[in-house]
């Protein structure tokens, strides 16, 4: 298949559409990993906002009494508190309090608006830069003078007696979370590349992998048609011969113009034999539709055709017996023309390739699941080495004595189609000096 240009060219085609459907695939997957993660930390980072702010909102809230005023209990929660304009009140973190340890960690800060909207107290790592204005959203994401990103949340506070109290602002760094964005982002922009060059080394590997049936098939049909047109050329160029000698004289007399007949007879007949062979290949091939299946009893098969080549095994001096091992019939569910075919053709094979004075046996028994039919015979056996070819078409072990006889090569082609589409098996053992035996299987009627 390598010397092959055009499997070659579409080994190398299929392999880069393969490469290029999975790398839209692996890019899309890449996609939609990257939004499935920077979600996913999305909604981890909003509720732990969201919490935070919540525990804030729900501990200040209980302590305010005027609208727009810290209490001092305030400033004990929140000890670095920095009240806008007044002081800044700097007080070490008490290791026993744990409910508001986040507001302690570098990335969180805690604003507070009065009512109007004027930013009064910051606390935490407030950013610098920052705009004081407030913003009525619950969620933002601002930028810094830095161009650090930070997110925050925004609640309405109350006083003890539920009057407006002003508002309060949690906010978070997203440096962190970016960081880890831009890692995964960096994971997949380097490994697609690699991904996409380990696919397109699997691709041309499948293609050709996907490429030698089709080759298989290609080479077959490449023979097949060689070898058909060489057995179609031999009776066509014999009866072109035929038909330029007999033109060729002046007159023909009724005995020379019988024989030309009878020649181009021969040759027509040839021609039409190796036809007939040839379609029903094709039909046993192909099986567009289910073929016509009856009861068939093989014990009168092997009968029929024991009687119908006796006059050809006398012909030839060869005793052609038939031995039923069962005392019932044994009857299968097959095509009988079929059927009838692929034990002729076997039989045929048998007495041809047998010697004057030799024996074929046509031999059935039964299994639990099979009909067995085995044809034997003393002839000139087949070598172990042709063992393997000997159901491919046209081939020919004794290709002198073939042709002597007429044959066309596709005898055994065809009893091993017909014995597959059957769902049965074909066996040949050959013993060089003892002859060969044929042993058919064909699943039958329990």
């Amino acid at each position: 298949m390598n010397q092959n240009k055009l499997f070659q060219q579409t080994r190398l085609r299929l392999a880069l559409w393969y490469a290029l459907v999975m790398a839209v695939i692996l890019s899309l997957c890449g996609i939609g990993v990257y939004k499935a993660v920077s979600h996913a930390h999305w909604m981890t980072l909003d509720q732990e906002i969201e919490s935070v702010a919540g525990t804030l909102h729900d501990s200040i809230e209980l302590k305010l009494q005027q609208p727009g005023q810290l209490e001092p209990v305030i400033q004990t929660l929140l000890p670095n508190i920095c009240i806008v304009g007044k002081r800044c009140i700097s007080e070490p973190v008490n290791s026993q309090r744990h409910t508001l340890s986040a507001i302690h960690q570098d990335h969180y800060y805690v604003r507070f608006f009065d009512n109007s909207g004027r930013l009064f107290a910051i606390a935490g790592a407030y950013p610098e830069g920052l705009s004081p204005e407030f913003n009525r959203e619950l969620w933002q994401t601002l930028k810094d003078n830095k161009g650090k990103v930070y997110h925050q949340i925004s609640l309405t506070l109350h006083t003890q007696n539920n009057r407006d109290w002003g508002y309060i602002q949690v906010g978070r760094s997203i440096e962190d979370f970016n960081s880890y964005l831009d890692a995964v982002k960096l994971i997949l922009v380097l490994g697609s590349p690699i991904v996409i060059t380990l696919v397109g080394l699997a691709s041309w590997w499948l293609a050709r992998l996907a490429m030698q049936p089709i080759y298989k098939s290609y080479r077959q049909i490449q023979q097949f048609t060689a070898d058909a047109a060489h057995e179609l050329r031999t009776p066509l160029a014999a009866t072109q011969a035929t038909v330029e000698s007999a033109l060729l004289m002046s007159q023909l007399d009724e005995v020379e113009a019988r024989e030309t007949l009878q020649t181009l007879h021969r040759q027509n007949q040839r021609l039409t034999n190796l036809v007939t062979d040839l379609l029903l290949l094709s039909r046993l091939d192909s099986q567009p539709v289910p073929m016509r299946r009856e009861i068939c009893c093989l014990d009168d098969i092997i009968n029929d055709l024991i009687e119908e080549f006796a006059a050809l095994a006398i012909a030839t001096n060869i005793t052609l017996t038939s031995r039923i091992l069962v005392s019932t019939p044994v009857n299968i569910i097959a095509n009988q023309d079929q059927l009838y075919r692929l034990i002729s053709n076997l039989t045929i094979n048998a007495i041809q390739y047998t010697p004057s004075g030799g024996k074929v046996i046509v031999a059935l028994n039964r299994s639990d699941n099979y009909a067995v039919i085995q044809i034997q015979d003393t002839g000139i056996s087949i070598p172990q080495s042709e063992l393997s070819h000997i159901f491919d078409r046209f081939y020919r072990v004794h290709s002198d004595r073939s042709r002597s006889t007429g044959g066309s090569g596709l005898g055994l082609a065809i009893a091993q189609a017909i014995i597959l589409a059957h769902h049965g098996s074909i066996d040949v053992q050959s013993e060089l000096g003892q002859g060969s035996i044929f042993t058919l299987k064909l699943p039958r009627k329990n």
